[in-house]
């Protein structure tokens, strides 16, 4: 395969994992802080901020082929 246009890819990859880290971060930051709402669903959402944040660190770090 070509390698042209591998640092696109590579860019956008590190940039959405970014996007991913920002928005898990304030998913769980506002999950914990708003827990006496969510009630017994706070462990869901926070379970679902969890994976998002792990999911952006991974393509952070991930080094593409």
């Amino acid at each position: 395969m070509s390698e042209e246009g591998g640092f696109g890819i590579t860019a956008a990859e590190k940039f959405f994992g970014l996007i991913l880290v920002i928005v898990g971060a304030l998913a769980t930051h506002f999950t914990l802080t708003s827990s006496s709402t969510l009630g017994v669903y706070t462990w869901f959402f926070g379970f679902l901020a969890i994976v998002l944040l792990a999911l952006g660190v991974f393509l952070i770090i991930a080094k593409a082929e």
